[in-house]
């Protein structure tokens, strides 16, 4: 008898089927029949294939079943991508756009935008300094790309002890400080020292689609008035910094494995609609 894998083992290498034949997450889900949410958490190894999905999986992917769960498989299908796959240059040429896809373009126009938009919305709260502002930020752009799948204001973030920060906040403050648009004022919130920002102009919202505002307005209704240690440890069991480490670059492609209750995209499974 062949001897089978663990679950977790299976959905890496359906991860990796995927990803070396070109698919994106979102396409192959709409080709199974399922959310992209249940096939990331099939990749994952946290949620059981049925054998329908299995055969709906070998067919998309060009597998047999009985190599992807056998203790064989990374030969099996190393052998069944030089049946199917195309030539080296176009599997690298895949790699590439899909690398480029994800790279996150920074839009500092944009996000200047975002950034006065909040300030103006709570900058009078008390407990919103830096460190609720940068949380704010972060899940306006990766509850934005969760969602819709595409950037926002694509700022790069840095996983912090703190959580996380964007990257080139430090140039755009000092951009936005030397131009008028903010000031800064230190001072103090339950006795300990806060930096905080003030707007000194209103937010050019022209540039802004409604569905942006929306995501915006969504993450302000719903942190704004967190203190600053209770919004740290939430986002320190969001997804994306769970993986990421310490220094290092948060990919945004991480928002597509949340859970509940920071998943923001609305997911239905097929079999519960039957």
């Amino acid at each position: 008898m062949v001897k089978k894998v663990e679950q977790a083992e299976i959905g890496s290498r359906l991860a990796r089927l995927r990803k070396e034949q070109g698919w994106a997450q979102s396409e192959l889900a709409e080709k199974l029949g399922v959310s992209r949410s249940s096939l990331a958490q099939m990749e994952l190894g946290k949620r059981n294939i049925s054998i329908q999905e299995m055969i709906g999986l070998s067919i998309e992917l060009n597998f047999s079943i009985d190599a992807i769960v056998s203790a064989r498989a990374p030969k099996e299908y190393a052998l069944l991508q030089e049946h199917s796959a195309s030539s080296v240059q176009e599997e690298q040429a895949t790699a590439y756009q899909e690398k480029r896809i994800s790279v996150p373009k920074f839009r500092i126009s944009k996000f200047k935008q975002v950034f006065l938009y909040i300030l103006e919305s709570c900058a009078g709260k008390p407990n919103v300094g830096e460190t609720v502002l940068y949380k704010l930020l972060y899940f306006v752009d990766f509850n934005h790309y969760e969602i819709y799948e595409s950037h926002l204001s694509g700022a790069t973030y840095q996983k912090l002890p703190d959580g996380p920060v964007p990257k080139r906040i430090n140039e755009v403050i000092k951009m936005m400080l030397g131009d008028g648009e903010i000031k800064r004022i230190k001072t103090k919130y339950y006795g300990k020292p806060q930096i905080r920002y003030l707007p000194m102009v209103k937010a050019d919202l022209q540039i802004m689609k409604a569905s942006e505002m929306q995501v915006i307005d969504r993450v302000i209704d719903q942190f704004s008035d967190w203190t600053a240690k209770a919004i740290d440890t939430y986002v320190h069991l969001d997804m994306p910094l769970i993986v990421s480490k310490e220094g290092q670059d948060i990919d945004y492609e991480l928002a597509f494995y949340r859970e509940t209750p920071f998943s923001v995209r609305v997911y239905y499974e097929q079999e519960d609609a039957e």
